[in-house]
């Protein structure tokens, strides 16, 4: 059973770098028409199989902007079928150093964003019979300690609570998920894991023994937007190759760990 998403709209935000355009290559492998917005375009075409994105300028932080951004998806092509909302990203700051309008900034694109949009598909969506679909691209860093990011640790938390609200307000003609993404490898992953070295060393760190691809999560997003997933609303899948390993399986001295976490063997 073949992902086919031929005749259906589909907008991704942050469409056209890293993550994004791997979504977007996704999708038009699926034969949706893509709609890809960003502030800039992108560097280069982003094509698959002979067929390219339709680039949108938009910031998704500003309502009139996407307001303008759905109005013109939907002149253009008579409706909107799925939301990929992947715009988003955090510098490394740490939180006793960053300002309050810094905290402020990264909060407003990682989850008001996020719900901005939604709020303007839903109205579209909710008018058309086969109603739409809603993707929210988390990250493990809302589940687990994020220094450096702990701003953007909190709003992917937030996006995922938002999730299981959405999917009951807005239920039955809009569904809504999201997928809580690990560790990627991307063009600017040399900007948070260092060289080649690097970066193999992290990827090691994963069970799977690799990290992400863009297509990976471009494929899990593609399936929770098709009919196969026709029954998934308010959940949030995981992917992230298997996890982090314990920290203390790593400092532990004894050969062989007497019990899968501290304490288990004593009590």
């Amino acid at each position: 059973m073949e992902v086919n998403l031929s005749g259906s709209v589909v907008l991704v935000t942050g469409g056209v770098r890293g993550v994004g355009a791997g979504i977007s290559r996704v999708f038009l492998d699926a034969g949706a028409t893509v709609v890809a917005c960003a502030r800039r375009p992108a560097d280069a075409p982003i094509e698959s199989n002979g067929r390219g994105i339709d680039f949108l300028p938009c910031d998704v932080r500003d309502p009139d902007s996407v307001k303008g951004l759905i109005d013109a998806i939907v002149e253009r092509y008579g409706r909107l079928d799925t939301v990929v909302n992947n715009a988003g990203g955090a510098p490394f700051a740490l939180a006793a150093d960053a300002s309050a309008n810094f905290h402020s900034k990264i909060v407003q694109l990682n989850l008001l964003a996020p719900l901005l949009v939604s709020q303007v598909a839903n109205e579209v969506m909710q008018k058309q019979e086969t109603g739409g679909s809603i993707i929210m691209i988390s990250s493990v860093s809302g589940h687990r300690p994020s220094p450096g990011t702990a701003a953007y640790g909190a709003a992917k938390a937030g996006v995922d609570s938002l999730v299981s609200s959405l999917a009951v307000e807005w239920a039955p003609k809009v569904r809504i998920n999201s997928v809580i993404v690990g560790l990627v490898n991307t063009e600017s992953s040399h900007l948070h894991y260092g060289d080649d070295d690097g970066i193999a060393q992290v990827a090691r760190t994963v069970p799977l023994q690799r990290m992400a691809v863009p297509e990976d999560i471009g494929r899990t997003a593609a399936f929770l937007a098709s009919p196969l997933a026709s029954y998934i609303s308010g959940g949030s899948l995981l992917l992230h190759g298997g996890g982090e390993k314990p920290a203390f399986l790593e400092a532990s001295t004894a050969s062989v760990p007497a019990a899968t976490h501290p304490g288990a063997s004593g009590a």
